[in-house]
């Protein structure tokens, strides 16, 4: 009764979508550039770079939408960091997204420290602040639920009509996915495989590093180490979950997102019960379990980790 009575809550619906979002950002981010042919395992430093720069941004001065901004496009520098090495040059994308992963940690820790040498608690911005929409606030269960979140996460649901929209209906997403599953075939079409590989790559490293951001400028208010904790990686489990398709991306953060709540309330009633150790692994386990169940359909980008040379067949 008492797991029934966390299900009918709509706080822990709430907690759900505010743990969702940067996953949602990330797992977007995956998808955009392995819909293209190539692998992102960067994404673990991009998050700790965009969650870096986009808080000391508005802790020197900018708005908290600035911040966003700079989270963006340090995020898209560290793509095309991964897109040079990976589409020209054609040099391995796991090595190359474990390397960024690391470069991307360390400047970002390396200039935090710079920057503070002698603090030892993180400074404090004033963060994104939960919306409260009248009326739409007001319905019972859903108002609480859904409409008393962040901009940020109304903005990762908008994220995510944006990228289906752009994938499934535009000339440049059917040019995008044609990248990824027979980029000869699009060379023959006359448009450039390696621009729409980089931009790809550079765009979803930006989603990346929005994800990023928000754990320090709507979740938590300061930069600390650790604080991604393996989010990146989940993102790249998700994105196979979800057959790279944003609207069931959507639906595998979310529910990564409720596993993680709900191991929080389970931790709370039973806590001195059960090891602690069981439920904080417990939505990895039931994410793993989903992932295995869904991958065995999945529909991969036929051209995913596979070098394009200009001229080569």
């Amino acid at each position: 009764m008492e797991i029934l009575d966390i299900l009918a809550n709509p706080n822990f619906w709430s907690a759900s979508i505010r743990i969702a979002t940067p996953l949602i950002f990330g797992v977007l981010g995956a998808l955009l550039c392995e819909r293209a042919g190539v692998l992102n395992l960067g994404i673990e430093g991009i998050f700790v770079a965009g969650a870096m720069a986009g808080w000391m941004a508005v802790w020197l001065g900018l708005g908290l939408w600035g911040g966003i901004a700079v989270a963006a496009l340090t995020g898209a520098g560290f793509g095309l960091i991964h897109a040079i090495l990976t589409v020209p040059l054609g040099l391995s994308q796991h090595v190359s997204g474990l390397g960024v992963t690391l470069l991307a940690t360390s400047l970002s820790y390396f200039t935090y420290r710079t920057a503070l040498p002698d603090v030892s608690t993180p400074p404090r911005i004033v963060p994104f602040r939960a919306l409260d929409i009248p009326l739409l606030s007001d319905i019972p269960f859903l108002g609480p639920a859904l409409f008393q979140q962040t901009a940020l996460s109304w903005l990762a649901l908008a994220a995510v009509a944006l990228v289906w929209w752009v994938l499934a209906r535009t000339p440049l997403g059917l040019a995008i996915r044609a990248v990824g599953d027979n980029p000869d075939a699009v060379d023959a079409q006359g448009l450039s495989v390696y621009g729409l590989r980089i931009g790809a790559v550079m765009a979803g490293s930006a989603l990346m590093a929005i994800g990023g951001s928000f754990l320090t400028m709507a979740a938590f208010d300061a930069f600390f180490f650790g604080m991604v904790n393996g989010r990146g990686w989940i993102c790249i489990a998700l994105v196979i979950f979800a057959s790279w398709r944003p609207w069931k991306a959507l639906a595998g953060a979310l529910l990564f997102g409720a596993f993680d709540a709900f191991q929080v309330r389970l931790q709370t009633e039973y806590g001195n019960a059960v090891p602690g150790q069981i439920f904080l692994m417990a939505p990895y386990i039931l994410s793993i379990i989903a992932l295995v169940v869904a991958a065995r359909r999945a529909d991969y980008p036929r051209a995913l980790l596979t070098p394009w040379f200009k001229g080569q067949r």
